[in-house]
């Protein structure tokens, strides 16, 4: 058998038509055609604000945003502690003679200069009137504790006034020993103190301690914190954050703007053209800081979030001001009531039901919806209808024709 005979068809073999093969891709292609159209739709639908609020409602709600971008991101680790005087800003006044104090110029929380006068001992020694020595502050500060009235006998060995220098302080953290083999001097931390929840106080690693506490399973790392404004005080309860790693170029936003629950994470994002409108965006997270959280899908760079007052969106619903009020407010014309545009005939139509008082009213959508429904009804009829006979023509041929075989 030649290669031309082995390809040419018998006339024996049963060849299915052309016909039915422009059937199959014919259905196909309508099926395709109506999944396409009921896909787009439903994006259509999702693309839509999920709140809509008015004026009055976002100025009692006190909204505020960020926008999500991408920087450098840092990973900490965290801990608590307290805050305590730094070594070598401590000092005491006492008397180098024995006697009695003869007045005391200084009260506990004042500050002072050092040099100043703080108090004055009359000595033992006899004389008329006696002799009287001054004592000054050995260093400038605040006067934390007096521990002498006027009159009471003294001795070099008495510690009469305690100053302290708060200008720079020590930050104490205590870190879990599993975590300790991650510290390394010069890293930053960020400082909270319940005492001051509205500041964030920034320092460096100073030193770490040379052996842990075997009772807390913890090891202290100290920063020095400046203290201008000697805010800090010795005794402060402090949450620590410290940064032991960072990486660039990472999509987050603020921790507040995340809402929902671990499951199903989500924030609100500023609709871009709707005033007051927001969309609720799932989003998948990341690492997450003190401050900050990554974001590693949901988000694009520049997205505005709600950063204050997203739980309270939550419950705040489409407000008082619908989609299509919203739309016609921002466009300046009409709209549907699910935010598509009016047809010339819808507008007109509008018109004279507004005139007529009937405020019955078919918008694109529903149209759409109905139109699509309409047309899967058709298809599933008429493949209804066509099975039998479809199933009579793919019969056995050999049946019909016994002379005829299949290749």
């Amino acid at each position: 058998m030649n290669a031309a005979n082995f390809f040419k068809p018998s006339a024996q073999c049963s060849v299915p038509s052309a016909q039915s093969f422009f059937k199959l891709s014919t259905e196909h292609y309508l099926l395709s055609t109506l999944a396409t159209l009921l896909l787009g739709s439903l994006t259509l639908a999702a693309s839509k604000p999920d709140i809509i609020l008015d004026d009055v409602a976002v100025s009692h709600m006190n909204l505020e945003f960020a926008e999500a971008e991408e920087t450098s991101f840092e990973e900490t680790i965290f801990s608590l502690g307290h805050i305590e005087v730094l070594p070598g800003k401590k000092a005491v006044v006492s008397s180098r003679i024995p006697g009695r104090a003869f007045s005391v110029l200084v009260i506990p929380h004042q500050e002072v200069d050092a040099g100043a006068e703080v108090a004055w001992v009359e000595s033992r020694q006899p004389g008329d009137p006696p002799p009287v020595i001054k004592l000054e502050a050995p260093i400038a500060g605040f006067v934390s504790k007096v521990s002498i009235a006027q009159g009471q006998p003294v001795s070099p060995d008495d510690a009469l006034i305690e100053i302290l220098d708060l200008g720079t302080v020590e930050a104490v953290a205590h870190v879990p020993q599993h975590l300790a083999g991650k510290l390394k001097l010069g890293q930053k931390a960020h400082i909270r103190l319940h005492a001051l929840p509205e500041k964030v106080f920034e320092a460096k690693l100073a030193h770490i301690a040379v052996e842990a506490d075997e009772a807390t399973g913890t090891i202290e790392a100290a920063f020095h914190v400046a203290n201008p404004e000697k805010l800090l005080r010795p005794g402060m309860k402090a949450e620590f954050s410290i940064v032991v790693s960072q990486r660039e170029n990472v999509m987050s936003i603020p921790r507040s703007a995340v809402q929902g629950d671990p499951a199903q994470r989500f924030v609100y994002v500023k609709d871009f053209e709707l005033k007051n409108a927001f969309v609720k965006a799932p989003v998948t997270l990341g690492a997450q800081n003190d401050r900050f959280v990554e974001v590693v899908s949901g988000l694009l760079p520049g997205d505005e979030v709600v950063i204050r007052g997203a739980y309270a969106l939550a419950f705040a619903g489409k407000g008082s001001v619908s989609l299509k009020e919203a739309l016609d407010a921002a466009h300046g014309h009409a709209h549907n009531e699910d935010g598509t545009e009016m047809t010339e005939e819808l507008l007109a139509a509008h018109a004279d039901h507004d005139h007529e008082g009937d405020h019955t009213e078919w918008n694109t959508l529903t149209i759409f919806f109905a139109s699509t429904s309409g047309l899967l009804l058709v298809l599933l009829i008429t493949f209804s209808l066509r099975r039998p006979k479809d199933q009579s023509d793919q019969s056995d041929p050999t049946d019909q024709n016994p002379a005829q075989k299949p290749c």
